[in-house]
């Protein structure tokens, strides 16, 4: 098991502690959901002493990063301060508004990508489609939803820009969760399928346009089915 960097004998230890545990976080030594050691424990293995703790751990708490549950301890909420910000930021907005925040990270993600995709990742974002039609071809939206997640990550990889991978990873829940959550009729799944297959067309023949225009079609036509779509509670 991974071990957390103990904090160097300075000044301001509570602030090197808080540094050591959210990059412990980061790194995936405490993964998002999981409940962290008891205090006392913590103590033994850092050698710092209980205020110094509680006080960094009040901070992560702070951050969003750890989550303290009366009675039951304290659990990892997110595995950054962007994740938590842009999570619950993009959980509090309107559904148009984080449709239209998809649209703008998407087109322009999918116009670089056809700029700077690597074959290996070419060949990842087919895998993914076949993944998609397979699952569909199964009538298991669940796993087309996160296979759908998959592949709009890989091509948002295929950008090469490692801040907009960071931020899209972070708020991919939120700007994904329709897709899975709506049963497709036949028709508008393949309409969403096609849309799939000449975006990546258009990223393997380095179409910067096309693409954007692929993705950007992609984005409107889940709007316009989740517009359609009766919610609990309707008569339809």
């Amino acid at each position: 098991m991974k071990r957390i960097s103990t904090p160097r004998r300075a000044a301001s230890l509570s602030a090197q502690l808080v540094d050591s545990l959210r990059s412990h976080i980061e790194s995936g030594g405490w993964p998002v959901g999981t409940r962290i050691p008891p205090e006392q424990a913590l103590i033994e293995e850092l050698g710092v002493g209980r205020s110094t703790l509680r006080e960094a751990l009040g901070a992560l708490v702070h951050l969003g990063l750890l989550e303290a549950r009366k009675g039951d301890g304290t659990y990892v909420r997110s595995a950054s301060e962007l994740q938590s910000v842009m999570v619950r930021r993009a959980s509090a907005a309107q559904r148009d508004n984080v449709l239209e925040l998809r649209t703008v990270l998407e087109e322009y993600a999918s116009g670089t990508a056809a700029l700077r995709r690597s074959e290996e990742q070419l060949a990842q974002l087919r895998e993914l489609l076949a993944d998609a039609d397979a699952a569909c071809a199964g009538e298991d939206m669940a796993a087309a939803g996160s296979v759908d997640a998959l592949f709009h990550r890989a091509v948002v990889r295929a950008s090469g820009n490692d801040l907009l991978v960071e931020v899209y990873d972070y708020l991919g829940t939120a700007l994904t969760s329709s897709l899975g959550g709506l049963p497709w009729e036949a028709t508008g799944a393949e309409d969403h399928a096609e849309l799939h297959r000449r975006l990546v067309d258009a990223i393997e023949a380095r179409d910067e346009s096309g693409a954007r225009a692929a993705a950007g079609a992609i984005v409107q036509l889940t709007r316009r089915h989740e517009a359609a779509a009766p919610r609990i509670g309707d008569d339809r």
